[in-house]
């Protein structure tokens, strides 16, 4: 197949509301909460730090550290991301780490373990797990980020409880939480972990970060732990109302740069490519439409996790040769998600991959195809379209289109740039 249509790249207009100084609203939510009526001097305090590439992250939990050492309290950072990192204490210290979150930069020690201790039995008859170092603390302080999750519905997804239940429940906990979520509901799951951690685990707060369309933190909001459930609804409300979204609702390919845990839990957000519903195809009533995903590789930060490749139809070879199994595994089983690894179609270049996949698209021409190219679904303020989409981003007040018509270029091994840098080609 010799001809490729011509791209153009357009820059998105999100809502896009932003905390400017992240370290000064920190403060000041924290302040609001007063936590020296809860916390007295010499008590020691587990702050929560999770395997997700959160904006700012490493500002914010230095933020909070730094409030506690304030109030004369002993605080330590636990992560609370599952079974990532492979399932050690090692991979897990390795990714906070990579964030930027050390000892010598929030200035308190990480305690990192795989350890849990049993708190108690739930109502529908399974144990829940707790960090054993955070069950040791005085108390313990969560942070997470607010925002829809890439498998579940409800008033309540991705944020504050669930790290109460899947990061702080370790490799242990999340085995046993995501095979209960086979026998019960998401939401029943979580409110009865999260009540009785509420109730057992010394919760003395948390704080919530949200963000914009171009990954920005946009808001920041701390929390009591009796007003948690309640606060965590409307706080998914905006989370879900800030949310980017792919310029257009009907796709031929998406062509995605990089999958990796630290872009979501999924990989790829599912709610950006329209596999929430059905994870190998949209469902009717799912936007966008995409009917063939292209993954070209895997981030750095997810250390060879590729969970979610099962999400593509086509991916590069260089991508399962930088896969490690063993990590992606550990991931799928723990939650369950066994088709999040199954492995696609594997070409050793982009131009084979584009031969390969236009033909499965339908009767449409190659030259007219439907193509979006993204970095990866965080970043999608910019995105690479095909030459289909102009006429309707010359109409829209919330595109801006940034290049003219050019086509694509491949190196001598047949694979093309990454899109950001097709971006600033005349």
């Amino acid at each position: 197949m010799s001809s490729y249509p011509q791209f153009f790249r357009v820059r998105q207009h999100f809502e896009a509301p932003r905390v400017e100084d992240v370290p000064g609203e920190v403060e000041r939510q924290l302040a609001a909460l007063r936590l020296s009526q809860r916390i007295k001097p010499g008590q020691s305090v587990a702050i929560t730090a999770g395997s997700r590439g959160i904006a700012n992250i490493k500002e914010i939990i230095r933020g909070v550290v730094q409030h506690m050492l304030r109030l004369g309290a002993q605080p330590f950072i636990v992560p609370a991301m599952g079974s990532h990192g492979g399932g050690t204490p090692e991979g897990q210290t390795q990714i906070l780490h990579d964030y930027g979150i050390t000892e010598p930069y929030c200035g308190c020690p990480i305690k990192a373990s795989m350890e849990t201790v049993i708190v108690c039995q739930t109502a529908e008859g399974f144990p829940v797990h707790f960090d054993r170092h955070a069950s040791e603390a005085d108390h313990v302080f969560v942070v997470g980020r607010v925002k829809p999750h890439t498998d579940f519905v409800g008033d309540i997804e991705s944020g504050l409880m669930k790290m109460m239940l899947i990061g702080l429940g370790k490799h242990e906990g999340a085995k046993v939480y995501h095979r209960a979520i086979q026998d019960y509901s998401f939401g029943q799951i979580l409110r009865s972990v999260a009540g009785e951690v509420l109730k057992k685990c010394h919760i003395v707060g948390a704080l919530a970060t949200l963000e914009n369309g171009y990954d920005q933190t946009a808001k920041l909001a701390a929390v009591l732990p009796e007003e948690l459930e309640a606060r965590e609804k409307e706080l998914l409300l905006q989370a879900r109302q800030w949310m980017p979204r792919l310029p257009f609702k009907k796709v031929d390919i998406l062509l995605v740069d990089e999958l990796g845990k630290n872009i979501s839990g999924a990989g790829m957000d599912t709610n950006v490519v329209g596999r929430k519903k059905n994870f190998h195809g949209p469902s009717p009533d799912e936007f966008p439409q995409v009917k063939r995903i292209v993954v070209r590789g895997l981030t750095e930060a997810t250390h060879g996790n590729a969970s979610g490749i099962g999400m593509a139809s086509f991916v590069t070879t260089r991508t399962l040769r930088a896969t490690d199994m063993v990590k992606t595994r550990i991931n799928c089983l723990t939650s369950g998600h066994t088709s999040a690894a199954m492995l696609p179609i594997d070409f050793e270049s982009d131009r084979e991959i584009l031969d390969a996949a236009l033909p499965t698209i339908g009767l449409t021409d190659p030259p007219h195809a439907k193509i979006l190219w993204i970095t990866n679904t965080l970043e999608i303020a910019e995105v690479e379209c095909s030459a289909f989409y102009l006429p309707e981003a010359k109409e829209r007040p919330d595109l801006e289109i940034l290049t003219p018509l050019r086509s694509l270029a491949f190196d001598s091994d047949g694979n093309l740039s990454s899109c950001h840098a097709l971006g600033t080609a005349k």
